[in-house]
């Protein structure tokens, strides 16, 4: 089997090297890429690569997630987000191949408080949002073997994320304000990238599985609790922290260009029965990942 990965340089392209690898022969494209084209802003580049390639299975690691930027740039964003994911699927349909794409909580308009399932309707708030379910559904239209995995909240050990912000924080300043008013589950590039494996063995055997899944680790937080969990976990390391807590306020205290969902709490049922999975708490892969950045 051979695997076309675009996105590799992100986080959770760099995962899914990691988890991919033992499935087949893997060709792994990032956007200055040079044998063959990984440039999302360029969309009939992207369909020259595949045609190229010919890979049973692409998945899409790539996307635009400059969520505040994405509102001064719209037409980039629509571009890396929907034309783009369009063009692959289109495409994928042509060699026979499957598609593999990631989306977002940010399809919601995150009101309510229950977990929001695959059957609830979309109302994103943002440019991000909006591009993200535009390329959900060429996708869908466009390709009968998609999987489509909406997550949240997404960190690795690789690169920057909200932990290692908290962290240098907490080292440079004595008091800490993070936002009490947002609900989600932080979840882990290399959960994501091992369950996309897991679950395309089974899609092999069982192409009626195809779909649209969410795919969170379970329970829920705040970004305020994120942040004392990440600053407890800290100071048993020893780490010197100047600030040892954080004060929770209002996501009003922060004003962004993009508004964001209150509610990013995803029902993963769907996906733990379909693939026989049992998601572990959110907790238990943060930890995991500052055991490497600590």
């Amino acid at each position: 089997m051979k695997i076309l990965l675009f996105g590799k340089g992100g986080q959770v392209g760099w995962e899914l090297q990691r988890s991919l690898a033992p499935l087949g022969e893997l060709v792994a494209l990032d956007f200055d890429s040079t044998d063959f084209c990984g440039d999302f802003t360029r969309p009939e580049a992207l369909a020259e690569t595949v045609r190229s390639v010919r890979p049973d299975v692409i998945v899409n690691a790539a996307a635009h997630t400059a969520v505040d930027k994405a509102e001064s740039e719209p037409e980039l964003a629509r571009t890396i987000n929907a034309a783009a994911p369009g063009v692959l699927a289109r495409e994928a349909t042509t060699l026979g191949a499957w598609l593999v794409h990631y989306s977002t909580d940010y399809v919601f308009d995150g009101s309510g408080s229950q977990p929001w399932k695959e059957t609830d309707t979309p109302a994103p708030l943002n440019v991000y949002g909006h591009t993200k379910l535009e390329g959900e559904r060429l996708i869908a239209q466009h390709c009968a073997q998609h999987l489509i995995l909406r997550t949240s909240w997404v960190y690795a050990a690789r690169g920057g994320n909200f932990a290692k912000t908290m962290l240098r924080l907490a080292r440079e300043r004595d008091r800490l304000t993070v936002i009490n008013d947002q609900f989600g589950a932080p979840t882990g590039a290399e959960l994501l990238a091992d369950v996309t494996a897991h679950a395309l063995r089974h899609l092999l055997q069982r192409p009626t599985d195809a779909g649209l899944y969410h795919l969170a680790a379970s329970g829920e937080t705040t970004w305020h609790g994120y942040a004392q969990e990440v600053l407890a976990i800290a100071r048993a390391a020893g780490v010197a922290l100047k600030a040892e807590t954080a004060d929770a306020v209002p996501t009003s205290a922060f004003a962004t260009p993009a508004r964001r969902p209150h509610n990013s709490r995803l029902s993963t049922q769907k996906i733990q029965q379909t693939f026989g999975l049992k998601l572990p708490p959110w907790q238990q892969g943060v930890t995991r990942m500052l055991a490497e950045v600590i």
